[in-house]
This record gives structure tokens, C-alpha cells and sequence, in this order.
């Protein structure tokens, strides 16, 4: 990590290029940069086993505050009407009722994965896992 502040992730202050979305294979790829002082590192955040996903404000320039992971319970409590009015689309995945939805997904091993953002895009994303990948550095 080259970005000095231990208390922030990897990502905080990278810009967003662009992001992939691929629903066969349970996984996306956020695609960001870093810039400063002549020196550019590339960073891709690859979330896996990903089960559904929410962004919001995709801007040009989008920048990360930060990125953290929560248990399954504040997914549900902070997605509360999203989950009711998806429901019958059998969103997030087929359940019969909240308790039921929470035990699959805690079964499973979901993790609720927030992205935060000093502007532009955020939002979140249910997968078993994510991991930071430093691609270069220049």
C-alpha cells in the first residue's frame, strides 16, 4: 500500500474506470486508478460468488472513499423495501419469508459488501468474497 493512511482501504481516493459485470460466472470487476506524484498504480476490486448487486451515480471521474464488508443482517435491515418489492422476482434468490432469506444467505456465506464514494458511484454488492488486485505500477 503507497497511499500513506493504514485506517483507509487499498482503493480509498482511486478513480473508477470502468466496471464488468459477468452473470454467468458470479463476478465483477471494478477497474480503478490511482494517480499522484508521477506515480499511477492500477487496481482492479474483484468481487466473487456474487449473487445480485446495486450501483448507483455511475459518473465519469467516480471516486472511492472506501470499500467494507457487513454481515448479512444489515443488508436486509438497510434493504428492508427492496427486498419487498423484488420478491416475487425472486430476488435476491427464491425465499419464502425474511428468516428463511437469512439463513440461505448466511448459510452460504455472503458477505454484504459496501462501496462508498468521495463522488459518484456507489452502492453494494452481495458476493463470498472480494479481493483488491494491484495490477501495475508506474
Amino acid at each position: 500500500m503507497n497511499k500513506g493512511d493504514s485506517s483507509m482501504s487499498w482503493v480509498h481516493d482511486n478513480e473508477i474506470i470502468s466496471y464488468e459485470v459477468n452473470l454467468k460466472n458470479d463476478k465483477i470487476v471494478v477497474h480503478t486508478f490511482y494517480e499522484k506524484d508521477n506515480q499511477t498504480e492500477f487496481t482492479d476490486i474483484i468481487f466473487e460468488g456474487v449473487i445480485s448487486h446495486l450501483f448507483e451515480h455511475p459518473l465519469k471521474g467516480s471516486i472511492i472513499l472506501d470499500i467494507q464488508d457487513y454481515n448479512i443482517q444489515l443488508f436486509l435491515k438497510e434493504n428492508k423495501e427492496l427486498l419487498a418489492k423484488n420478491k416475487n422476482h425472486g430476488w435476491p434468490l427464491m425465499y419464502n419469508d425474511i428468516e428463511e432469506l437469512e439463513r440461505k444467505l448466511s448459510q452460504e456465506h455472503f458477505k454484504y459488501i459496501v462501496i462508498y464514494s468521495s463522488y459518484g458511484l456507489n452502492g453494494w454488492v452481495l458476493a463470498k468474497d472480494y479481493k483488491i488486485d494491484v495490477k501495475a505500477n508506474k
